[in-house]
């Protein structure tokens, strides 16, 4: 497949400058309710399980329309009301006109400290001011990132890519065997080039150790990725990103189990945590290339097989109820999960030989496309 060149053009100044008024906006609006003698409060999106809901036509969890409002002069919101201020102020100042950007960490620190003339302090901990970030990108519709706060770096990526990053072009073809680092903040990065027919994102790390050994992604002309767990935020708008604005495949590639299959389900149709940033984060043509029930009787794996914990069969049971589940391929692969009692991690196709992924297992699933949807 020839390279493809990236449309995307990205101005973080201007976007910067966007952000910014909108984060001006909940100040002076506050502002004019003081100046009329009222209240002063803000309205903030709901983001409890009864506002999120599953759009059938879009395949994403969505959040709904339901409002709440956190008011000063209501004693239950007033010291929230005053972080919310705070934390608006602070980002908008120090980061997004400065241009600076830093962790949620070095934030809690930067904003703790006593409010003069009490014993009282701004706030106690980080887990006060985490959740009005998240608020910010509901009442703002903007993501963290562009708020110029990041997460820890995890996962990484392989392929026939070129990028520009803070004006440096990165091949990802050549970067040894560790690959490139995906960081938290992929906004402002561009493609230069993309040269490949589909993206296949593993959740193990030794799984893409091994391919990425074999040279699986030049041989098959894919872009190998690792989410290394539960895949973090950069992880799946990177994914995101490049599926949707090069038209390419994604096939997920998991244990065989329901916190593997629940991976899927995040990256494809979004998590109820961040269902307001679903159309950025998700991935709806992501197909599930493995590791299912049927694979193990289809490669003769049940004597590698793990057994299943209680919490792994609640959470199989959880994922039963799901609407974005209820396909048929997926009710019979989890109700056989329950039933037989057990699990298999993707090691276990090492059984059959260290290159079995690699020569055998995943090119019999892509070229048969035995995919789950």
């Amino acid at each position: 497949m020839a390279a493809k060149k990236s449309g995307v053009k990205v101005n973080p100044k201007q976007r910067d400058k966007e952000v910014s008024k909108a984060l001006e906006g909940i100040g002076k609006e506050v502002a004019q309710e003081i100046m009329k003698s009222q209240s002063p409060n803000v309205q903030i999106p709901v983001r409890s399980l009864s506002n999120i809901t599953f759009n059938e036509k879009q395949k994403q969890l969505q959040l709904g329309n339901a409002m709440s409002k956190r008011s000063f002069m209501n004693v239950a919101h007033s010291r929230k009301f005053m972080q919310t201020m705070l934390v608006t102020s602070w980002i908008n100042k120090e980061l997004v006109k400065e241009g600076i950007t830093t962790s949620l960490r070095d934030m809690y620190y930067a904003l703790k400290r006593t409010i003069p003339g009490t014993k009282e302090n701004t706030v106690e901990e980080q887990g006060e001011s985490d959740p009005i970030v998240i608020d910010l990108e509901t009442m703002v519709d903007v993501l963290r990132e562009e708020l110029h706060l990041n997460a820890d770096v995890r996962g990484r990526v392989v392929g026939n890519v070129v990028i520009k990053d803070r004006g440096d072009k990165v091949n990802w073809a050549k970067l040894g065997s560790g690959g490139w680092s995906i960081p938290s903040n992929i906004e402002n990065i561009e493609f230069d080039s993309v040269d490949a027919d589909y993206i296949l994102l593993i959740e193990k790390n030794a799984a893409f150790e091994r391919l990425h050994e074999d040279k699986f992604w030049k041989n098959e002309n894919c872009i190998l990725v690792t989410s290394q767990g539960q895949a973090a935020r950069g992880v799946r708008r990177l994914t995101s990103r490049l599926s949707q604005e090069h038209n390419l495949p994604l096939y997920i590639f998991t244990d065989g189990d329901a916190y593997g299959w629940y991976i899927y389900s995040v990256i494809k149709w979004g998590s109820m945590n961040l269902a307001h940033v679903s159309d950025r984060l998700g991935c709806p043509n992501a197909k599930f290339l493995g590791l299912t029930m049927t694979d193990i009787d289809t490669y003769d794996l049940a004597d590698y097989t793990i057994k299943a914990k209680d919490v792994d069969m609640k959470r199989a049971k959880e994922l039963l109820q799901y609407p974005w589940f209820q396909k048929p391929e997926w009710q019979s692969e989890i109700k056989m999960m329950i039933k037989r009692g057990y699990k298999a991690e993707l090691e276990a196709l090492s059984s059959k030989g260290l290159r079995f992924i690699t020569q055998t297992y995943l090119p019999d699933k892509i070229g048969n496309k035995d995919f789950l949807p």
